[in-house]
């Protein structure tokens, strides 16, 4: 385990996030990485050091925290420039990296499926890109740890043509992929349940919540990131519509660019869903400022005017239940959930319904009964109230998903 140093800079900007603030969440990050946080260090400054970020003085005291303390990795909360970043390895003596390093390291960790592990290799190379010439890192000293993990580990010295040839692939390998994932939504769509992603900044309890409504069995731990790859789970309503909860990656204040932009394959079934279910951990002091965070990362994805349910979630760690009041009444379309202990969980499906429900017509058929393919999409889609058989024939009456009457419409031409 590597021994970590972390130093937040505070520039004296009024921000939603004190400094205090944004060094826990770099501590948890740098936990979720592995790491052994050893000490946290906050800096004060007017400006920006071009050459070493934090200036020549604290860099010589920083370098002797270092050696005290056999730091082995020392991590910025700020991103870092290429020459900085060299200036402070050169100064400090220790592997030096950033808070976007870090983020991409847990993504590399927390990667399983092909399309996730080609989505973070891409993030990362178009994060080194500007880094990997005579001033930045140099990839053959990548050998291991925090920041190094994925292309890192191949020991390489990669110039900028191999690297944009590399990306390239990736690209065109994601975009086969994203057309495979267009597919599958398309066949759901035609043959499947409306669906309902589960949304919220990371470690709110999307998977606990998931995990609480479905009966499934998605890897839950109190870490940053738990959850990369997306995980679709069947649900059926009290009136019978069945419907697909989604679970999608964790958001997080400041989300490096380079992610938002490889993961957007995998961040689609966002924008495609039906509905947006935003998990918030109420219990957090800091909510309201995740909540907003969560709204800018739906803004850089275009999401605009879908209808979200707000679920205020960890109730049962909240003392003072004012709180709570306050955050109903300040939300949209909110209910107070305890996705472990389950509860709220009535009123979480009654407004589900009703979101739902607008997205559902009545349909009256009269279909012969050896037409038994419209008669399992209705079955398996739907809910059917009334059935009727009249000699060859069979009078029905269902409810279904707007998208799936209207499919019926085509191929029965009516």
């Amino acid at each position: 385990m590597e021994k970590a140093l972390l130093v937040t800079v505070d520039l004296g900007k009024r921000e939603g996030w004190t400094a205090e603030e944004r060094s826990h969440e770099l501590a948890e990050l740098a936990a979720s990485a592995g790491a052994k946080v050893t000490r946290e260090e906050i800096v004060n400054r007017h400006g920006i050091c071009p050459a070493t970020f934090v200036g020549k003085g604290k860099v010589e005291e920083l370098s002797g925290i270092c050696k005290a303390g056999k730091i082995n990795i020392v991590i910025f909360n700020s991103d870092l420039t290429a020459t900085q970043q060299k200036n402070l390895e050169e100064a400090l003596a220790v592997k030096t990296i950033d808070r976007t390093q870090l983020i991409l390291d847990i993504f590399a960790r927390r990667a399983h499926s092909n399309e996730g592990k080609i989505q973070v290799e891409l993030a990362q190379l178009m994060y080194m890109l500007p880094r990997l010439t005579g001033k930045g890192i140099e990839l053959s000293r990548l050998g291991g740890g925090i920041g190094t993990r994925g292309p890192g580990e191949q020991k390489l010295e990669v110039d900028r043509r191999k690297i944009r040839a590399r990306m390239f692939k990736l690209t065109k390998d994601l975009k086969g992929l994203s057309k495979r994932r267009t597919m599958m939504r398309n066949n759901r769509e035609r043959f499947s349940s409306l669906s309902i992603a589960i949304i919220g900044y990371t470690n709110a309890g999307k998977s606990t919540l998931l995990n609480s409504l479905t009966a499934s069995k998605v890897i839950v731990e109190d870490r940053l990131f738990s959850t990369l790859d997306p995980t679709a789970r069947k649900f059926i309503l009290p009136n019978n519509q069945k419907v697909l909860f989604i679970d999608t990656v964790g958001f997080l204040d400041r989300l490096p660019h380079h992610l938002i932009e490889a993961f957007k394959a995998t961040l689609e079934e966002v924008v495609e869903a039906d509905l947006l279910l935003h998990v918030v951990d109420i219990s957090h002091p800091k909510a309201y400022e995740e909540v907003a965070a969560v709204h800018r990362v739906l803004d850089e994805l275009g999401v605009k005017g879908k209808s979200i349910i707000t679920a205020l979630n960890k109730i049962d760690k909240v003392q003072d239940k004012g709180l709570i009041d306050k955050a109903l009444g300040d939300f949209n379309n909110t209910v107070a959930i305890s996705a472990l202990k389950r509860e709220g969980f009535e009123e979480l499906i009654k407004k589900v319904s009703h979101y739902i429900a607008k997205s559902v017509v009545r349909i009256s058929l009269k279909l012969p009964v050896t037409d038994t393919k419209t008669l399992n999409i209705i079955h398996q889609n739907g809910f059917v109230g009334k059935t009727e058989y009249e000699d060859d024939f069979v009078n029905i009456e269902a409810e279904l998903p707007a998208k799936v009457a209207d499919l019926l419409k085509k191929i029965l031409d009516i």
